[in-house]
């Protein structure tokens, strides 16, 4: 018998490289992450929503799928605390690249979000995902990179709102 998405265990990520693959950001740059010198904090998350356009099918009675924005305004309002700590921070996400420079600038978030919308960057990195309607998104976390290594994995993550606070507290202890 499969076990519910809910119940999944999902091994940690730390001591993985990540993929040496370039990824397009909402401010038109190409990232790769593998190749960033110093530290820096990739927000993964699941979807944001879009005035005008439903939620993807059953997302109410998944446990974890909402929250994805209450996450990056929190990374977003908390930015100028990573920034003094020198950590660049991202997000990532499944979602194509206009659809999150929307979210983005209708949040006036302070950090760039990463498509994945191949799918190559998770797949190598070995990121849980889950399936809602025909389509796959990725389980909500945020990993701490220090030069193209991860060191920590925060995961899961259980009131997104709270996950940059979380999150800062790793880097200064």
């Amino acid at each position: 018998m499969k076990s519910p998405a809910c119940c999944v265990t999902v091994a940690s990520l730390v001591g993985q490289r990540l993929p040496d693959l370039d990824l397009i950001s909402t401010t038109g740059d190409v990232v790769n992450m593998s190749r960033l010198a110093g530290r820096c904090v990739i927000v993964v998350y699941p979807f944001t929503g879009r005035p005008g356009h439903p939620n993807p099918p059953d997302w109410d009675n998944i446990p974890g799928a909402h929250g994805s924005t209450p996450q990056c305004l929190s990374f977003s309002a908390l930015y100028p605390e990573f920034e003094k700590l020198g950590v660049k921070l991202f997000g990532l996400s499944f979602q194509e690249n206009d659809w999150q420079r929307d979210f983005a600038q209708r949040n006036h978030l302070a950090f760039p979000l990463l498509s994945d919308a191949p799918r190559a960057f998770s797949q190598q990195l070995g990121l849980h995902s889950f399936r809602a309607g025909n389509n796959d998104y990725l389980s909500r976390r945020a990993l701490v990179v220090e030069r193209g290594v991860i060191t920590h994995d925060i995961f899961p993550v259980m009131v997104p709102a709270e996950n940059a606070a979380d999150v800062l507290k790793v880097l200064q202890a």
